[in-house]
């Protein structure tokens, strides 16, 4: 598992890390998300960038690891307006890693 990367978005998204050499996973619809996803965590990557755009979709995979060290799943917002929930996900993230939430808006 160790320093092994997985990106998985549409085509634009995963475009620019695919010229990096890493693994990449080009997803349509939903049920197409989750598959690649399932691929993802049986690939033991420990770190995942997933596009915001189709993060809500695969969370319903990596939500079972959102506790543990690896694998990393942080969720990159994209071209498309941000619906908050890359946001959401890093501060879960932080929240983890140093026991407070420093996102959290008074």
């Amino acid at each position: 598992m160790e320093g092994k990367i997985a990106v998985l978005g549409d085509t634009d998204f995963v475009m620019p890390f695919t010229a990096l050499g890493v693994d990449t996973y080009t997803v349509g619809d939903e049920a197409d998300v989750i598959e690649n996803a399932k691929k993802i965590i049986q690939g033991k990557y420990a770190l995942i960038l997933v596009a915001e755009n189709i993060a809500p979709a695969a969370d319903t995979v990596f939500a079972d690891y959102e506790d543990s060290a690896t694998p990393c799943v942080l969720v990159v917002p994209f071209t498309t307006e941000s619906k908050g929930f890359a946001a959401e996900a890093l501060a879960k993230v932080l929240k983890m890693a140093t026991g407070i939430n420093i996102l959290h808006n008074s």
